[in-house]
């Protein structure tokens, strides 16, 4: 289910996961990026102790040319990204890259994103990251270490947390009744 407009990174992951709600459901959930980012705005080991924040513009990230900034503080250094939305189609896809000069720990330039099919009574959700390697210096050998290890985290994490958000709301319902 890779995405048509998928860019030439030399790096790739990608995951998926079967979600028990219907794509435009769980479009509406992973196009909020405070959602599907919050792994990153939350201080854990695996972010070196650090955390970033979310920055939105007036779109909220929620339309094609929307920008979205993280920066924070990791292992102690400042690191910061900008990126931009490049394509988005309800209730199917949505992806976007950085612009810019990320200033990133193990990886350099990536695009990002999602593809949602229906499955059955539900969805699969696929999330991908391409990237290239931080562009000299420590930070490339570093990427050259980290990245894959980084790269899969972070697309597993925003899948697992898009599972958890929609077990937990099944669940509820259940409860209710």
């Amino acid at each position: 289910m890779p995405s048509p407009k998928r860019s030439r990174l030399p790096r790739c992951y990608e995951t998926k996961a079967a979600i028990a709600a219907s794509p435009e459901v769980v479009f509406a959930h992973v196009d909020d990026h405070a959602c599907l980012a919050s792994h990153m705005s939350q201080s854990s080991w695996k972010m070196g102790g650090g955390k970033m924040t979310i920055e939105f513009d007036e779109d909220h990230g929620q339309a094609v040319g929307s920008r979205i900034r993280l920066s924070g503080c990791v292992l102690g250094m400042n690191l910061s990204v900008e990126e931009v939305v490049v394509e988005r189609t309800p209730p199917q896809r949505k992806s976007w890259e950085t612009v810019g000069s990320p200033k990133l720990l193990v990886i350099g330039h990536y695009r990002m994103g999602f593809d949602i099919a229906p499955q059955g009574e539900g969805s699969l959700l696929c999330v991908f990251i391409e990237y290239a390697l931080p562009p000299s210096g420590l930070a490339r050998w570093w990427g050259w270490i980290l990245s894959g290890f980084y790269a899969r985290w972070c697309v597993r994490q925003m899948v697992f947390d898009t599972v958890k958000h929609f077990e937990q709301s099944n669940w509820s319902r259940v409860l209710e009744t």
